[in-house]
Formats: structure tokens, C-alpha cells, sequence
């Protein structure tokens, strides 16, 4: 535990000091929130999803965010054009599957993104990655993932078979790679009140996979952050409105010191 907090404070330190270029393809619902987040927290975002544009525009990024959530095949495509580069200059791609299990377009789309591009970090809730698994895989069911005591041998085997790090997040996140297993427990609960708040949490491990090349340490130092600015919050708004603009001071105002201080994260 000791040394991933320190290494959420130098990621976040770093973060501030590089201001990486994030590159997202992402939902309506999220984009100026997000965009405002990853500004908040010292990150450069461009919302880029044009096809013509985005090979050029990935080519100048710290990392790639990849999410369906208002998807149409117009962006999937720019999504695999865009990851297929990432992937060609070795630019960390994280992946969103907003959705997935829910529609054919989703669950489909999901799989080709995966299948044409290499994601370093598969971030969703249990539901969402498990839809992702393939007729020939090793794991059971969506239930056996929605407790985090459940979760980590299901969601290491997926992992292994996907050749991704798995960040399932809820109440308690976990975060897997098929060998290494850590928990995150920072949040509150009025983060489940605003809308959109899984997504820029992808953002954010997007920014911290721009600064520290293991994926694993990456989603769990920036799944910390955005849950302790998420209780920073949460300690002084009452409802979704109030807590959604705080959050973002949070973002912008949490030290390193105070990140490797709050952290809550465990190793298996």
C-alpha cells in the first residue's frame, strides 16, 4: 500500500508538471465535464472524433480514452483508426465499454476495438467487462463479480484472456492484470448522483497512464485520486449539484502529499 500511495503522489506530481495531452473519443453526456476534470487536475484534454483527424491528433497524445457511451459506427470507426495508431506508437489506450452487454452494437463494438487495438486499461463496472468474455471463456457469471471478495480470481483470468488490466469499479474497486490484485476504497456516495462520473473517472486513468507506463499502478493511483476528491466533496456538498462542482475544486486543489496521505488502497 505504502509504496502505490507514494507512487499516486508522483503520478499526480507528474501529471501537473507534464500536462499530458489526452486524447479522448468519448460520450456527449461527458464531454465537457470531463474535459474540465482532466483540466482540473493538470491534464491537457482534446475531444477529437473526427475520422479524418484523429490518427494526426493521437499521434500528439499522452494517452488515448476510448467511450461508447452515445455510440454510432461513424465512431467506432475513428475509434480503431485512433486506437490502431495509438497502438503502432506505443500510446496507452484505455477503454470505456459504457453499455456493454446491453445492445449488440455495444457488446460488438466492444470486442472489435479489443480485437484491433491493444487497451492497457479495460475500465467499466462488472457487468460491462464480463459482457466482453468470449464463448470459449474460463469465467462464470456477472455475479460472481459483483462482490469484490468474488471478483478477483473471475476478473483475473479475464484479464489474462483479454491481455488487459481490469479496473471494475463499485463501492470497492478492483483493479487486476491476471497476476497482481489491488483494491481501491476511496469514493462517496454521491458520486453514484452524477451522471457521468464513471466516465471521467476513465479520463482520469487515462491521464495517469500517461505518466506511469504500468497499468496496473496507473488505474489504482488514479482511481484513488478521483475517490478522494470525491469524499474532499462530499464533505461539504449535500446534493448531486453542489457535489459536482466541488468535485472538480477537489481535482484541482489535492496535493500530492494529501493524495499519498488519503489513499485507500490494498495489495493481495
Amino acid at each position: 500500500m505504502e509504496k502505490l500511495a507514494e507512487q499516486a503522489a508522483r503520478n499526480l506530481k507528474a501529471i501537473r508538471e507534464r500536462k499530458p495531452l489526452v486524447h479522448n473519443i468519448t460520450n456527449f453526456v461527458v464531454m465537457n465535464y470531463t474535459a474540465n476534470a482532466l483540466l482540473a487536475m493538470g491534464a491537457s484534454p482534446v475531444m477529437a472524433h473526427a475520422i479524418g483527424e484523429v490518427e494526426e491528433m493521437v499521434s500528439h497524445a499522452g494517452a488515448l480514452v476510448l467511450n461508447i457511451g452515445t455510440l454510432t459506427e461513424e465512431w467506432v470507426a475513428a475509434m480503431i483508426a485512433a486506437g490502431r495508431k495509438a497502438t503502432e506508437k506505443k500510446i496507452p489506450i484505455v477503454l470505456d465499454p459504457v453499455g456493454s452487454g446491453a445492445t449488440r452494437l455495444r457488446t460488438e463494438s466492444a470486442r472489435k476495438i479489443l480485437s484491433q487495438t491493444r487497451v492497457s486499461v479495460l475500465r467499466g463496472n462488472a457487468s460491462e467487462i464480463l459482457s466482453l468474455q468470449d464463448e470459449n471463456s474460463r469465467t462464470k457469471g456477472v455475479d460472481a463479480v459483483h462482490g469484490v471478495d468474488e471478483a478477483a480470481r473471475t476478473a483475473g483470468i479475464l484479464a489474462a484472456e483479454l491481455s488487459s488490466t481490469l479496473a471494475i469499479t463499485g463501492p470497492v474497486d478492483l483493479i487486476t492484470d491476471g497476476r497482481r490484485v489491488v483494491r481501491v476504497a476511496n469514493g462517496h456516495p454521491l458520486m453514484a448522483s452524477v451522471t457521468g462520473t464513471g466516465c471521467t473517472a476513465t479520463a482520469a486513468v487515462g491521464a495517469f497512464l500517461a505518466v506511469d507506463p504500468d497499468s496496473v499502478s496507473a488505474a489504482a493511483t488514479a482511481l484513488a485520486f478521483f475517490g478522494l476528491a470525491g469524499e474532499v466533496a462530499g464533505d461539504s456538498a449535500t446534493a448531486p449539484g453542489s457535489f459536482m462542482i466541488k468535485m472538480l475544486d477537489a481535482l484541482f486543489t489535492i496535493t500530492p502529499e494529501q493524495l499519498q496521505k488519503g489513499c485507500k488502497i490494498e495489495t493481495d
